[in-house]
């Protein structure tokens, strides 16, 4: 064998060193990345940005060349996952499908999910239909991953093999076994959401901000995923860049709240602002409210939290012991049915959420009811439950 014909297989036309490749690896991933969070995720499947149809177009195009899948299907499964999140109809949660399937196996579930073409055709709705996303982006979905390995071979040799092999591995790992896994598992929580959804890290810029998954899922239609001063999204930093470049339009961002001083009663304001962020409402009952409550119990029992009530409880406190296995559900409601305050409180929040979360109601009626209950909570003689009404009454969205 020649050694012009060693030194091609070996490094392809470009003969690049391995820093050089490991540059073009990062950059190429991190395209595949934006093009994923940016375009199938925030623009496709919550209509969050629009971006220039030049930007569009590569980025159907990068989706097609590096990750062979279908806008409709990739935007008609997530939306499936926002709205079955955690029941048996999810395409992927870990609470049905167990953590080791999801994390391990999230790129097969997904593809199970794409077969089921009624759910395609229900969740899909608004996704590119025109001619080229027929004849090429669906028809040959899997030729552009096939051409990537071939490009990858003759620019780089067998260097191009093994980035194009981590490419391939890349979104599947990710995008559906991390982020899917466990960003559904384990994390720190912002919101106190009717999911299990957690933020992974404040900050992680291989994964396009995607670890901000508690707030995604508290705030779904928002472009912007960091909502605390110590979170960064680098999804977001590129959409700020795009708009700054006239490239991309922010369509909805989460709302900003705000608190006013002195507000006697719930108004509409009140109620406009709480139904935008009502698991702001649900967290800052659970830390204001039952956590205070919680030590308090501990306290007056003489021991300390973590032996009073197990962490594992502590957290099931938190939304009713939803996520609890069976057993551990039962325990948690019989140390409940022991103490009364304790009782009584969540009933205050269970009423709160009805409130909040009733459909059947005109808005008159549900201002009505929630002056009803911040009347009782005001009158319970529970100092924290009072500060919380206070709190609530004075809930205001900024103005845009």
């Amino acid at each position: 064998m020649s050694t012009s014909l060693i030194d091609f297989l070996a490094g392809g036309l470009l003969q690049l060193g391995w820093w050089e490749m490991l540059l073009y690896l990062l950059i190429a991933t991190q395209v595949t990345i934006f093009t994923v969070t940016l375009y199938l995720h925030r623009s496709q499947a919550h209509r969050a940005v629009d971006f220039h149809p030049v930007v569009t177009h590569f980025f159907r195009f990068w989706s097609w060349l590096t990750t062979s899948m279908i806008t409709r299907e990739w935007a008609a499964i997530h939306r499936k996952h926002h709205a079955k999140c955690e029941t048996e109809d999810d395409p992927h949660s870990p609470m049905h499908k167990g953590i080791g399937t999801v994390f391990w196996r999230g790129a097969d579930l997904y593809r199970a999910a794409r077969l089921n073409r009624e759910d395609i055709e229900q969740y899909g709705k608004g996704c590119p239909d025109d001619w080229i996303e027929h004849h090429l982006y669906t028809r040959f979905a899997n030729a552009g991953v096939v051409l990537l390995l071939a490009v990858s071979f003759v620019l780089f040799g067998f260097k191009g093999v093994a980035a194009w092999a981590i490419q391939m591995a890349w979104i599947p790992f990710w995008a559906a076994g991390v982020i899917n896994g466990l960003g559904h598992w384990w994390g720190y929580r912002n919101f106190e959401t009717t999911d299990t959804a957690t933020n992974l890290t404040p900050w992680a810029v291989w994964v396009g901000g995607e670890e901000l998954h508690n707030n995604h899922h508290a705030f779904p239609s928002s472009a912007k995923f960091a909502l605390r001063r110590f979170e960064f999204d680098i999804g977001w930093a590129a959409i700020r860049l795009l708009s700054a470049l006239r490239l991309a339009r922010v369509l909805r961002v989460a709302p900003t709240l705000r608190l006013r001083p002195n507000i006697h009663m719930p108004d509409a304001e009140t109620l406009k602002a709480l139904l935008a962020h009502r698991f702001q409402a649900m967290t800052d009952y659970q830390r204001n409210v039952l956590a205070p409550a919680l030590r308090e119990e501990a306290a007056a029992a003489g021991a300390k939290l973590r032996a009073l009530l197990p962490r594992k409880l502590r957290k099931g406190i938190a939304d009713d012991g939803r996520w609890l296995k069976p057993d551990a559900r039962a325990q948690l409601q019989a140390w409940v049915e022991a103490r009364p305050r304790i009782r009584g409180l969540l009933e205050q929040r269970r009423r709160l959420a009805d409130v909040l979360e009733s459909r059947g109601h005109d808005a008159a009626e549900r201002l009505r009811r929630l002056q009803a209950w911040c009347a009782e909570a005001e009158a319970s003689g529970v100092r924290a439950l009072q500060e919380y009404a206070a709190r609530l009454r004075g809930y205001a969205l900024v103005q845009a």
